[in-house]
């Protein structure tokens, strides 16, 4: 099974619904198999005194009214889940109140991942488990002890779960990543795990790919210098493109065994670069070869291999030798 790569839009549309569809059909042209959405509907989600980032946009007085601009209707989002689709990709989206799973229901939306914020709103996870469908968790936020106990409260449902390793912070560094993580996830819970990356380059989830995740997750941007909370965190289209060549090409290397102890198909290669024992000067008839007389040339099976050359030092020749002439066994007497 391949690794899902998923690209994050989040609130790079800015509000702008002709924006969030441009996301859509550029990241179409990547190669991404899934394409992920934050659903905010303000007044389920958030209040006036909601402290982070107040002040962060040119716009918005408050964090209240920056959800809302972030909000479409079901109208809306049935089209946007429309055009995933007819592009060739997967809709996901993560709600961040009960409203807003609501909504995606309405949409028949088949998956649901959980932020990180939101992996201890029991409240809401109860809603979403009761749908039987599959759920992918983020845990950024979260110890070791709140995930068990997250786990432990979706376990008794019986949906396809997933486990994101990731780090709340925007951008990540690479001390901060937390690669380790993933095998230790993988030993603790013995569910499929993925990772999802906010260091806004693309090393660190080709290395994930290589350490067996299962899911790969990147924040989208169209430039790094537009505006936005995780502009910096995101990837370029182009990013995203090495991204996903580079993913499918570490699968096929991790899923293709290469024989080490079988160098048959490289015969004729080796008769190429391989070299025959050369004399590197004149020698007379009944000198010594010694072993700064002798020189290693291409190609191999012209005389004597230079893996033995042992066996010609201090031998005595029995012809002429002309600089540069391969040696052979019948130019010694024993």
């Amino acid at each position: 099974m391949s690794v899902e790569i998923i690209a994050e839009v989040g609130q790079a549309h800015e509000g702008s619904l002709g924006i969030l569809h441009s996301y859509i059909d550029a990241l179409a042209q990547t190669g991404v198999d899934t394409i992920k959405f934050q659903t905010h509907i303000a007044e389920a989600e958030s209040s006036i005194y909601e402290p982070f980032r107040v002040k962060f946009s040119y716009v918005d007085k408050t964090r209240y009214d920056y959800w809302q601009r972030m909000e479409f209707s079901l109208t809306q989002w049935q089209g946007i889940k429309q055009h995933c689709q007819d592009v060739g990709l997967k809709f996901l989206s993560s709600p961040f109140s009960n409203k807003a799973v609501d909504l995606l229901e309405k949409l028949d939306v088949q998956r649901y991942k959980i932020g990180s914020g939101e992996t201890n709103n029991l409240l809401m996870l109860d809603k979403i488990v009761k749908t039987g469908k599959d759920i992918i968790v983020s845990t950024g936020m979260s110890s070791f002890s709140e995930i068990d106990k997250t786990l432990s409260y979706l376990n008794d449902f019986g949906n396809q779960v997933s486990i994101m390793q990731c780090t709340t912070k925007y951008p990540t560094e690479p001390e901060d990543i937390g690669l380790n993580v993933i095998g230790e996830l993988q030993k603790r819970y013995n569910l499929p795990v993925g990772f999802s990356d906010h260091s806004g380059k693309i090393f660190a989830s080709l290395a994930a790919v290589s350490l067996g995740a299962d899911i790969i997750e990147v924040h989208s941007v169209f430039d790094k210098q537009m505006f936005g909370p995780d502009s910096k965190s995101s990837l370029t289209m182009s990013d995203i493109k090495q991204l996903v060549d580079g993913v499918r090409f570490i699968e096929a290397s991790l899923s293709s065994k290469v024989d080490k102890g079988d160098n048959t198909g490289f015969a004729d290669l080796k008769h190429i670069f391989e070299k025959t024992l050369a004399i590197n000067k004149n020698k007379q008839m009944g000198q010594l070869i010694e072993l700064d007389d002798l020189e290693a040339k291409k190609p191999a099976n012209k005389g004597i291999s230079a893996s033995d050359y042992k066996m010609v030092v201090g031998k005595k020749l029995n012809c002429n030798l002309n600089q540069w002439d391969f040696i052979t066994g019948d130019m010694f007497d024993d």
